[in-house]
């Protein structure tokens, strides 16, 4: 099931997507836009792991793998 929604975006990420439709990365302004927040939901879900991970410990090899992710942030250009 899909529903449709109304967004405003400023002009440069909106020649960005059409690029992406045109070159055939994307099949379409809708298909980027989606692809985007799932990269999102899923940066979000392994920060969310990362921290329990720190908070809760385990396995040493997941422990530093927790502290290396804490240290280097994902920046996605927001």
């Amino acid at each position: 099931m899909t529903t449709q929604i109304t967004v405003r975006i400023p002009d440069d990420l909106v020649a960005f997507v059409d690029a992406l439709v045109a070159a055939g990365a994307v099949t379409s302004r809708a298909d980027a836009v989606a692809r985007a927040l799932a990269r999102e939901r899923r940066r979000q879900t392994a920060l969310e792991d990362v921290a329990i991970l720190r908070r809760v410990g385990g396995d040493a090899d997941l422990d530093a793998l927790a502290e290396h992710a804490a240290a280097h942030p994902l920046d996605l250009g927001d």
